[in-house]
């Protein structure tokens, strides 16, 4: 497999779109690090290959981080932003932010040299999931921020039936944030879900197959709970219309770009 045309050759696109998305290393920590060589592999490709893509995501991130830099007023409110150098910022989520197109891999091109960034975001999270499996990496990270955007699997329906009762959401959500703040101190900032586009979810052959749906209701009833909170919010629900992918779920690398200028103008207005 090579780097090259990976539009036309389903099997290559679905590699990209799998990689993308999912980064084994990080479900697979309690087995010591994991090298190159066989992360490789495991989306059938060989280390160069591997190697290529990852920089080819990262070219792209640079790209998005330059054209909001050059935005009117973006340079102040960069500057505004509360991440210092030789801070530690840690992100928490499920696939909107575990996107290596994500609005926070944007961000950390954004921010000042000697600001440490984490991903520790695995797609496919509930906040159920995530304070089994993200909360304790939390606690090794040791933390100046945690950026959080979780919530939307917990309002997922199979068969109409949501994965997560909305009344659990809340309480997972307040037990990650006030353990987290115990254990490290570290300053929280929510972001909420963003909304879908129904229409492509709808369409979308494997949601059907699988009975699945998400409604922005639903979304809107985790928002209107984080809002309500006494920690910053980043509300995303509206940054990013008509920017998702063909599933209508995820954001589209635009729609990424988008949820990151929503949290420059909301972190430093």
């Amino acid at each position: 497999m090579t780097t090259t045309d990976t539009t036309t050759d389903p099997n290559t696109a679905q590699a990209q779109r799998l990689l993308r998305f999912h980064q084994p290393e990080k479900l697979l920590r309690h087995l010591g690090p994991l090298d190159e060589q066989v992360l490789a592999a495991l989306f059938g490709t060989d280390a160069a290959d591997y190697r290529g893509r990852l920089a080819q995501f990262e070219a792209r991130n640079r790209g998005a981080a330059a054209s909001l830099s050059a935005e009117p007023g973006a340079a102040a409110r960069i500057t505004a932003l509360p991440f210092r150098p030789g801070e530690h910022v840690v992100a928490l989520g499920e696939s909107t932010t575990a996107d290596r197109l994500s609005w926070f891999e944007i961000l950390r091109h954004l921010l000042p040299e000697g600001v440490r960034c984490t991903n520790l975001a695995v797609s496919g999270s509930t906040t159920t999931q995530a304070l089994a499996q993200q909360l304790p990496a939390l606690g090794f990270q040791r933390p100046d921020w945690v950026l959080c955007m979780l919530g939307a699997n917990d309002v997922q329906r199979i068969d109409g039936t949501p994965l997560v009762g909305f009344a659990e959401t809340c309480r997972n959500l307040i037990a990650l944030h006030d353990l987290a703040v115990a254990r490290t101190g570290a300053r929280w900032v929510w972001l909420t879900p963003t909304h879908t586009d129904p229409e492509l979810v709808g369409r979308y052959e494997h949601f059907r197959r699988a009975g699945l749906s998400w409604s922005d209701a639903d979304l809107d009833a985790v928002a209107g709970f984080l809002l309500a909170r006494p920690e910053p919010v980043v509300d995303t629900r509206r940054a990013a219309p008509g920017h998702h992918e063909a599933d209508g779920l995820h954001l589209s690398p635009s729609g990424q770009r988008a949820v990151t200028a929503a949290l420059l103008e909301a972190l430093a207005p």
